[in-house]
């Protein structure tokens, strides 16, 4: 019995190991495959970039929402590009989610010369939820473009997101492409390379493969009738965009990824601040797999399973790479059996294959991406996207260890409220390239 059972672990301990270097493989080449079969279907037909959305007959009429909390510094900005959108019919609702600066006075401000834009105040803080439910209320029309407080919308997004919505009734969201202003750090240039190698790519494979696990919270369009069916936002969701986009789906809603509309956006730019913003992200995947899990298990949901496994994946990759560090450090103070023994933790050959596949998704990704980026600098963000595996899959790879404990023990859920994120370091002009 001992040698039969000594001889099961040199199969476990290779499949722990199989899997924590090949699971990144397999999901890399998935989603080289369903992004470039997108970019051949929709994105490189009949289109001549962001600033030509698609003719036809006149769209209906969309309300931007842009919910803020302490964006004094930023609203400005939001409110001048959201006006200047290039669409025929469209309104702002502003909405001020009891702030302690001057953001409702700036609102009001700018209301008065501008009747385009109404401001609804909300006299303590509430949460994004709450408020993206106020401007639903509140907002004149069928379809909502929802944007965050500091957000900065091109021109035409509001068009590209349109021409989705208003081509179906089943279209419950769009979700559009932000893209990052500031790239003064390494982490700054790191996060454009991640948002177009990993989470642009993932959209575009998710979208063919039938479901998207989240809209962007940045910038999204919805069909009111779709969030009134399933309830709006959660308020007691770290992140509401997953949440939302999870319920549409399950509620047999499609969610398409549009590229074209684009929004210009201000990330983290110090490992404290995206440590926090990759929790709560990895907190909010937790959180709608535990709520949801178990609705998922419906024959009637089999088309979202991809999604659900697929993140499911991804968290049981970050535990085995934990239970192989703790075998291979374990064996450098005791002594093990050589069935257990990891003689490193630096993969060998399958590195190789590894690093080679990551650095064709980031060409591949970059090569899809670079018509959206300024001047068309391909080969500088590849130059910085190769470093990328150093720093982000630690960081997603230690979010994740920490997110699920968190989530899975902590009591009974509360109100998400707002907090003031590192948006990195500003270019001086303060605008889009």
């Amino acid at each position: 019995m001992a040698s039969g059972s000594l001889a099961i672990h040199p199969a476990f301990r290779e499949a722990l190991y199989g899997y924590a270097f090949y699971y990144p493989l397999f999901m890399a080449w998935l989603w080289i495959i369903g992004g470039l079969w997108y970019f051949a279907r929709w994105e490189n037909s009949h289109r001549d970039g962001p600033e030509h959305p698609p003719e036809g007959p006149p769209q209906p009429p969309a309300s931007i929402l842009i919910p803020c909390h302490n964006e004094a510094e930023n609203i400005r900005d939001t409110l001048a590009y959201a006006l200047a959108t290039e669409y025929p019919a469209f309104e702002i609702v502003a909405i001020n989610d009891g702030s302690s600066d001057r953001t409702g006075a700036i609102l009001d401000e700018v209301a008065q010369g501008e009747a385009r834009l109404r401001v609804v105040h909300l006299l303590s803080n509430q949460g994004k939820a709450m408020a993206l439910r106020a401007g639903a209320l509140a907002a004149r029309h069928e379809f909502l473009i929802c944007i965050d407080g500091d957000a900065l919308l091109h021109p035409t997004a509001v068009a590209w997101l349109m021409s989705h919505l208003a081509s179906g009734r089943r279209v419950g969201a769009v979700t559009g492409n932000p893209r990052i202003l500031n790239r003064s750090t390494l982490l700054g240039k790191l996060q454009v390379g991640e948002f177009s190698s990993i989470i642009g790519l993932m959209k575009r494979a998710q979208r063919i493969y039938g479901r998207i696990f989240t809209v962007s919270g940045v910038i999204a369009g919805f069909r009111r009738t779709a969030l009134h069916r399933v309830g709006y936002w959660a308020e007691d969701m770290v992140t509401e965009d997953i949440d939302i986009s999870w319920r549409l789906q399950m509620d047999h809603w499609d969610i398409r990824f549009e590229p074209d509309a684009l929004c210009y956006i201000y990330m983290p730019e110090t490992f404290k601040g995206l440590w926090k913003q990759r929790l709560r992200w990895a907190q909010g995947g937790v959180e709608v797999l535990r709520r949801h899990g178990s609705h998922l298990l419906k024959w009637r949901q089999r088309r979202f399973w991809g999604v659900a496994l697929e993140y499911l994946a991804s968290v049981l990759w970050a535990f085995s790479m934990l239970a192989l560090i703790l075998i291979y450090f374990t064996g450098l103070v005791v002594p093990l059996p050589p069935a257990w023994r990891i003689a490193s933790l630096l993969p060998q050959w399958n590195g190789i294959v590894l690093g080679l596949t990551a650095l064709v998704q980031f060409a591949v990704s970059l090569f899809m991406d670079h018509r959206y980026e300024p001047g068309r600098r391909f080969l500088r963000n590849y130059f910085w996207i190769i470093w990328y595996p150093l720093a982000f899959w630690l960081v997603s790879f230690l979010t994740t260890l920490a997110a699920v404990p968190k989530t899975l023990f902590s009591r009974k859920p509360r109100r998400a409220r707002w907090t003031s994120p590192d948006r990195g370091i500003r270019p001086v002009e303060g605008e889009p390239e």
